[in-house]
Formats: C-alpha cells, structure tokens, sequence
C-alpha cells in the first residue's frame, strides 16, 4: 500500500470525518451566537475605526455615552438654533405668598391625586386637556429637544379600537407573559386584563417618545438625547397639571401594545409609545385602594 493510499485511510478514519453531523451543527451555533452578541452588544458593529456611530443610550470602555460616537458625519452646526441668552429674574412665588405655604399646598394638591380605573361619562372640556398638554410641553429636555408626542384621543369609535388592542395583549399577558410574582403583587389592585376605563373615560391621552427627529431642511436625523427621561419629566407634569384641573387620571403602561396603537394612529416609526393615561372624572361609585404614601423622612436623605 502506498503511502497516499495511507494517509488517505487515515483521513478517512479521523474523528473529525466521523463526527462531521454533529461538528457542523455545533460550529453553526457557534457562530449564531457569536453574530447574535455583536449585535446585541454592539448593534451588529465591533467598535473601532469604521464602527457604525451609536444611536443609543449605553457604556463604551466604562464610560457612559449618549446619542452618537465619534461619527464621521459630525455636524458643526447644533440641532439647537443659537440665541442669545437673556435676563432670568428666577422662579416665581405661586398659590401663595410664602413660599413653605405655596409649597404646602402644592403637596395638597397632588397628595390627592390617585390612580381611577372607573370614571363618570361627564364630558371633559377639550380645551383644558389642551392647556394640560401645553403645561407638559413647558419640561426640560436634553439638548432642548423635546421629544414627546401627545396624541389625544376622543373619538369613540378609536377608543374602542384601542381597547379590543389593549385587551387581547393584556389577556396573553396576564395568561402567559406574566410571572406568577408580578400577578400575585398586582392582586391588592383588583386589576385584570379588562380595561373598562379605555372606553369610559372621556378622552385618552397616548404619550409617545420620539427616539430620534428630522432635521429642519429635511436631510436626515436629529439626536434626541435622554428621549425617554425628558418624555417621562413631562408625563410627570401632565399629571400634576391634570389634577390641578380637578381631572383623574391613570398612568398604564400597555405591554406590546406599542407598535399596533402606533400604526392605529399612523404616527411615524420615530415615536415609541411610552405611556397612556384615560383622562376624565372619577364616577360616583368610583373606589380606590385604602394606600399610603411614605413619609418624607423615608425618601430624602440630607447631608
């Protein structure tokens, strides 16, 4: 026998040749996994000389970065237009002339406010859903780039709509989705998968964060640096002002209903639902959980 014809036995007798099935399946996988990383880690790009610029929120080399990364297509000219600063005499002194009093009754103010899941079909004034909203718009944002969208709903024929969304989701969610914990710690709230109040309230209010804008002139994206932060600062305010008003509220968060309340509406793919608040008068029967809020010695820390 020649000495070809034993290598060639051998070759053919190699472990590597035998198990070629089940070496195959694993170098695939392998190298799914190492793809899927990259992507997750890195959005499909190592960092470097020709990574991509990164358009979200997360830590590079321990350092905590925002918007993009050393892009080539740097902008010399700021999304903000530049303006002169101007005088600011500081806040003003409201509710009250003594400023601990104005503060105190601030406190009242929203130390009533309580999350209503049943509400009276007592129209609300549009006008002053409106004036609320507009009071949102007044919160900071990064870079002043307020990236929210207020989308208000009154039309009854889209309520119900978003209501036969929310409450498919919601049973798959409360079904399957959900832990057993999450359920169990939801049960003093007496809430399920039914959301009666998405058709009773008057008006809805779906608050979207806007993840990037459009430059003035049309040529491409605008950073909307801490987009979610700056939505969620104005939603605080929202309530604040809606409970001013003497309106009830409900912040919910409807779990993979986002992108299909988003295309109900026709928003554009740059906005992301954040939250939806049912807007409107608590009904006669209304009923709420006996709560307590913690002192204020239990959440402040002085140094």
């Amino acid at each position: 026998m020649s000495v070809v014809e034993e290598i060639v036995r051998a070759f053919d007798r190699s472990l590597i040749i035998s198990c070629w099935k089940f070496v195959f399946p694993v170098l695939v996988c392998f190298y799914l996994f190492i793809f899927i990383y990259d992507k997750r880690r890195y959005g499909g790009k190592r960092k470097g000389a020709d990574a991509a610029p990164q358009e979200v929120e997360e830590k590079l080399d321990g350092i905590e970065y925002v918007g993009e990364v050393d892009s080539d297509d740097f902008d010399p000219t700021p999304v903000l237009e530049e303006k002169d600063h101007v005088p600011f005499a500081g806040a003003k002194v409201t509710l009250d002339s003594d400023p601990l009093k104005a503060a105190a009754k601030f406190y009242a103010i929203v130390n009533d406010r309580r999350s209503v899941r049943k509400y009276s079909s007592k129209p609300v004034d549009l006008a002053i859903v409106e004036k609320c909203i507009h009071a949102a718009g007044t919160s900071p944002s990064g870079a002043h780039t307020e990236p929210w969208t207020f989308c208000v709903i009154s039309d009854k024929d889209i309520k119900e709509q978003i209501r036969e969304i929310i409450e498919n989701e919601e049973f798959i969610n409360y079904q399957q989705r959900m832990s057993k914990q999450w359920t169990t710690d939801l049960r003093p709230l007496r809430t399920n998968h039914v959301k009666e109040y998405l058709t009773e309230a008057p008006h809805l209010v779906l608050i979207f964060k806007q993840t990037y804008g459009i430059k003035a002139d049309g040529t491409g994206k605008k950073q909307h640096y801490y987009n979610e932060i700056s939505t969620s600062i104005a939603t605080g305010i929202l309530l604040c002002a809606l409970q001013a008003a003497g309106l009830n509220s409900l912040v919910t968060t409807p779990l993979n209903c986002g992108p299909a309340l988003r295309n109900l509406l026709g928003r554009p793919v740059n906005e992301k639902l954040l939250v939806l608040l049912p807007v409107g008068y608590a009904a006669d029967d209304c009923k709420v959980p006996d709560l307590k809020r913690k002192p204020v010695e239990e959440i402040m820390a002085k140094y």
